[in-house]
């Protein structure tokens, strides 16, 4: 479990794991970052009472490194991916145990079941588990149980990720998609399965949300560069949508200021640029009061703000995404 500023859910999410009815051994490594919160002292505290936890640094913070921390403080060969802010339901283990068991699968997992507190964060899951948000990816929309490009979380067969060298600390974001790939790549399995449903909080405001899905996008560009092979129509819808947007916008403005200056009929047409992003916000609004008609009104004015929010600072990142970023480790 990597964990970093996570003071407010770290004790529930390690009781969920301890809680675990498992008919074999098993231990949690928790990975603590530098924090800003009580995050480290609350991993020591809870450490101290149960034998079955190990604390290990993660100087650099980042998830990937955390990961490959854990892994090699781990002493058994099935390792599992838990988020602090996540909470596995009871059986989680077993059923993922006896997945990867069945199915020879190297890494095995299932849905963010996203689920929100409050009326903003119930808008957020909602669009994160609906086709017209995050798309219609099985680890978050669910689906039938089969060979996947990648899973929610993921409890892997120790030698899988170590065949390809653990994860890709170089990787800020979307590092379990890259390790999937490559287990991929290198003729392995990854398995979907729903019945393993693990329930994550959504960001709690609009700002947090934006910044999330900024590096989203961002970093999905990355595993474009390095991959193309796994761009799709999904992956750039959000981009195209965002471009055409500001394309609208711009000529737009130009519009009308050609028309404020009296300038040439050609110049003034621009303004109809406002048309895109009018017909987007439309579409938007549209797909909310359609396919959310059954959120309570309080949730359900909210998603199309939710929804024009992650699509365009997704595809805000993907535009803007470094060539750097996209080097790949020595």
């Amino acid at each position: 479990m990597p964990v970093r500023n996570e003071e407010a859910h770290l004790a529930d999410s390690v009781a969920r794991v301890l809680a675990q009815q498992y008919a074999g051994e098993f231990e949690l490594v928790l990975a603590v970052g530098p924090s800003k919160d009580r995050t480290e002292e609350i991993a020591w505290q809870i450490a101290s009472g149960d034998p079955r936890l190990t604390v290990v640094k993660n100087p650099s913070g980042k998830i990937a490194s955390a990961m490959n921390a854990a892994i090699k403080a781990a002493r058994y060969d099935v390792i599992t991916r838990i988020d602090g802010h996540a909470m596995l339901p009871d059986g989680y283990l077993t059923t993922a145990v006896q997945t990867l068991l069945a199915t020879g699968a190297d890494d095995v997992g299932g849905v963010m079941a996203a689920e929100g507190v409050t009326p903003f964060q119930k808008a957020v899951a909602w669009s994160m588990t609906s086709p017209v948000g995050m798309g219609s990816a099985a680890n978050h929309t669910g689906g039938q149980a089969g060979p996947a490009d990648t899973v929610y979380l993921g409890v892997y067969r120790r030698d899988a990720i170590e065949r390809v060298g653990g994860y890709d600390e170089a990787m800020i974001v979307a590092e379990d998609w890259e390790l999937n790939y490559r287990i991929r790549a290198a003729g392995g399995l990854i398995w979907f399965t729903p019945e393993l449903r693990v329930t994550y909080r959504p960001r709690a405001t609009l700002y947090t949300l934006a910044h999330q899905h900024f590096r989203y996008g961002r970093w999905r560009r990355v595993v474009a560069r390095r991959y193309p092979d796994t761009v799709n129509r999904r992956y750039l819808a959000a981009p195209a949508a965002t471009a055409a947007n500001l394309i609208g916008v711009v000529a737009g403005l130009i519009g009308v200021v050609g028309i404020a200056a009296q300038s040439p009929a050609a110049v003034e047409y621009l303004a109809l640029g406002f048309v895109i992003p009018a017909v987007y916000l439309a579409g938007v609004a549209g797909a909310a009061a359609l396919l959310a008609r059954d959120l309570p009104l309080g949730v359900r004015w909210r998603v199309p703000a939710v929804l024009a929010t992650m699509h365009m600072t997704w595809g805000l990142g993907f535009l803007t995404s470094p060539r750097k970023f996209a080097r790949k480790r020595a």
